[in-house]
């Protein structure tokens, strides 16, 4: 088992881009894995991709299309638009249902296979958008399934759980990346690149914490 490596889940946007490099400091060794869900921003794909060899990491890319069949969002249909305000008595409709268990599933079964023991995601559920595979119990309790099914000692490392999107605005500048987050990820559900649409919640999120982020770093100057 190589102790100190690690298999970063990576979508290409602020928040497992900001994770990649995290582990970078973190871990000897760093990989990642992204997925193609048949996602309506399918843009991040390529930006994954980018920002991974800008990083000097290995790179690989899942088929997981097989969402589109048995669960119905706006991220995977076309057909239904995002909604810009997140409903009171449910999820938004750009929750895709299992999406984070499947993911970390798949991750752990690739991860075991090069023999990694540490898994890095970006879920977090401080900036709560309603997502219940975002939350720590959620998290804890995955990781135990998957260490218990695989008889695997895994470690899910969730380093943005408790942190709003300013501080991991912060957190990007701290590592360096502060400028490459902003322009080259993709967190728009319309996939616009970098600062993105504006108005889908993902963009307003982003923006409300780069926006908090700028103004506490004017005032200390």
């Amino acid at each position: 088992m190589i102790k100190n490596k690690a298999l970063v889940v990576f979508s290409g946007g602020q928040d497992s881009t900001t994770c990649l490099f995290w582990a970078l400091k973190e871990f000897d060794e760093v990989e990642t894995i992204c997925f193609d869900y048949g996602q309506r921003h399918r843009i991040e794909l390529d930006a994954a991709c980018a920002i991974a060899k800008t990083a000097g990491v290995p790179f690989t890319l899942l088929q997981m299309d097989l969402l589109k069949q048995i669960t119905h969002n706006s991220l995977t249909d076309s057909k239904i638009d995002v909604e810009e305000n997140k409903p009171e008595n449910r999820p938004p409709n750009t929750l895709v249902e299992g999406r984070n268990m499947l993911f970390l599933t798949f991750a752990a079964i690739f991860a075991k296979g090069k023999d990694i023991p540490n898994l890095v995601t970006g879920v977090g559920q401080a900036d709560y958008s309603g997502y219940p595979d975002c939350r720590d119990v959620f998290i804890r309790s995955l990781n135990q399934t998957l260490n218990l099914s695989m008889d695997y000692p895994f470690t899910i490392h969730t380093p943005l759980m408790w942190k709003s999107k300013q501080e991991i605005w912060a957190l990007a500048d701290e590592l360096d990346v502060f400028d490459l987050v902003r322009t080259q990820t993709v967190t728009c559900y319309n996939g616009i690149v970098g600062d993105g649409c504006g108005h889908c919640p993902s963009c307003k999120l982003r923006k409300k914490g780069l926006e908090g982020y700028l103004g506490n770093e004017k005032v200390r100057r």
